[in-house]
């Protein structure tokens, strides 16, 4: 599961990349840009939906953040 969620990590990462070398070499006068941004969100929302469906079969735990007693 790891391999998965770092996998989706680093197609967000590459997709905004990719938006910002469009951006770069054609001045924003391509539909390169919003494409490869449009992908990044698709990455974004199938990633974030993966998360959920994997907390709800148990395959991943949250661990939660410890609570600091005053």
């Amino acid at each position: 599961m790891k391999w998965i969620i770092a996998a989706g990590f680093l197609l967000i990462i590459g997709s905004l990349f990719s938006a910002m070398v469009f951006l770069v070499r054609d001045r924003g006068q391509s539909k390169n840009v919003v494409r490869a941004l449009a992908f990044r969100v698709g990455f974004s929302v199938a990633l974030f939906i993966l998360l959920l469906i994997a907390h709800q079969m148990g395959l991943i735990q949250s661990s939660g953040v410890p609570m600091r007693s005053s």
